[in-house]
């Protein structure tokens, strides 16, 4: 018996390879499956089955072009209902390969179709559960995404009984492995390891201690973050079928002249450039919204940009595929090309070009007692701001800065220094700014992590001004 995790950070996803004599099952794969065959290929086993936990809502899986291309079963658990053909597993029914079974266990509360995999090796012991988004190292899946006609309160409460009757019964030594780990917008508490045991997660998770139904709906439903905007999309996606991934693809890296680029946009598409803020900040093409891939570049896609236009890709040399296939893996499929040449070639042939200026935070330090139009725009999420931030700092979190509105707060004479905790996300914002007509602007190099570091900053932290 093997079990291989597959873990993509950018996403905070795992996907899971199960093999038994040279038969595979893989547990909710990313929309790029080549991996997963090509393991399989080298270890000469046949993918016979992919199962899912449930609907994802925060990628778009590879269960149905890694179905079409291996010939692998689909399964999902009871009351899954799809648009494509799949085996719709029952509670308690066994999944086989070689000499090793899953139990299927039907655990709703995160969603209603969502169910676990016990895992029980050659002598049938219960060795390993695969917990979806039901079960994370230290939390469990929030019950706030695909609800339908249900509140928060009554999927939380159909989670407890989950909770109770399916998951503390089972035994301490039963490996825990989940789908997401660290940074998954799925949970609000998700621990820093990527597998644990039932055990362990007894002793630790506070959604797996002794309360009441009433304590534990609580718990779960208080202090949940708005959730990314794409993730109903992803989760239709999921449920009706979607593109090829090949054709998506090939499509995607269309090498576009500068002229097709400019045809491109004068039908309004949107021009993305994955390039690393270094580079994006020293020159880019105007009206280009920037978000690199040395970040979350998939999630923040996402919950940025629109599915429904038109998108057309800036890339460093040999990045056109990567920017493509994590483009997909939250479900855009109209990515019509990438401008040949990158952006140097647009630039030597004189074509417009827009910079964004980059301050240190001693700059920004040195401007702030002088320049009496000076706004600082803070775009880190909510409680990074309330933890620590600077003096007058106007919190605008960047998935808010979509909103034209939040946008039209500002005046042309206001000087804006953006920052984030590091110097990604301030860059997005600096490119949505200046997508809008606010030139007046600096990116703020290293945000938070400097700024809080300035010997004159001026930190205010649970209503105290910290010098």
């Amino acid at each position: 018996m093997l079990i291989k995790q597959f873990y993509t950070n950018c996403l905070s996803e795992a996907a899971y390879y199960i093999e038994s004599e040279n038969e595979a099952v893989i547990i909710d794969p990313l929309r790029d499956i080549e991996s997963y065959i090509e393991f399989a290929r080298e270890r000469q086993a046949t993918i016979k089955y992919v199962i899912e936990t449930h609907f994802h809502a925060d990628f778009v899986s590879g269960h149905i072009d890694l179905s079409n291309k291996t010939g692998a079963e689909i399964v999902y658990g009871p009351n899954a209902k799809t648009n494509f053909p799949i085996h719709a597993a029952k509670d308690g029914e066994r999944i086989i390969i070689g000499k090793i079974s899953f139990e299927v266990i039907h655990t709703p509360g995160h969603t209603l179709e969502s169910s676990c995999y016990l895992l029980r090796d050659e002598n049938d012991r219960p060795h390993a559960i695969f917990t979806g988004d039901t079960l994370f190292v230290g939390d469990v899946g929030r019950p706030d995404l695909s609800s339908g006609s249900m509140s928060s309160e009554e999927l939380a409460g159909i989670m407890y009984e989950t909770i109770q009757t399916k998951i503390l019964p089972l035994n301490d030594d039963i490996l825990v492995y989940p789908a997401h780990g660290p940074g998954s917008s799925c949970g609000k508490n998700l621990g820093p390891n990527t597998h644990s045991t039932i055990g362990e997660q007894k002793a630790t998770n506070y959604a797996l201690q002794p309360q009441t139904k009433e304590e534990f709906i609580k718990a779960v439903t208080t202090g949940l973050a708005l959730a990314p905007v794409y993730f109903p999309i992803n989760a239709k996606i999921n449920q009706t079928g979607y593109e090829e991934i090949d054709e998506v693809v090939k499509k995607g890296t269309t090498q576009l002249s500068i002229d097709e680029f400019k045809k491109w946009i004068k039908e309004d598409a949107i021009i993305l450039d994955a390039r690393h803020a270094n580079l994006f900040t020293h020159g880019f093409i105007p009206g280009s919204i920037f978000i690199g891939l040395e970040g979350r570049f998939a999630e923040w896609a996402g919950t940025i940009l629109p599915f429904d236009k038109p998108i057309i890709l800036v890339t460093e040399m040999d990045k056109e595929t990567e920017s493509v296939i994590r483009l997909s893996r939250v479900g855009f499929e109209n990515i019509y090309g990438v401008l040949s040449g990158g952006f140097e070639k647009w630039k030597s042939q004189n074509e417009p070009v827009d910079i964004i200026i980059d301050v240190e935070a001693d700059e920004l330090m040195m401007d702030i007692p002088f320049d009496k139009n000076l706004e600082i725009v803070d775009v880190r999420k909510e409680n990074e701001f309330a933890e620590g931030h600077l003096e007058n700092a106007l919190n605008l979190p960047l998935h808010e800065i979509t909103n034209l509105a939040e946008i039209a707060q500002f005046e042309e004479q206001q000087n804006l220094y953006i920052h984030c905790a590091g110097g990604y996300r301030s860059v997005i914002a600096a490119s949505l700014f200046k997508r809008q007509g606010i030139h007046n602007l600096r990116n703020v190099l290293g945000g938070w992590s400097s700024i809080k570091n300035q010997p004159t900053a001026k930190i205010l932290k649970v209503n105290a001004i910290v010098e």
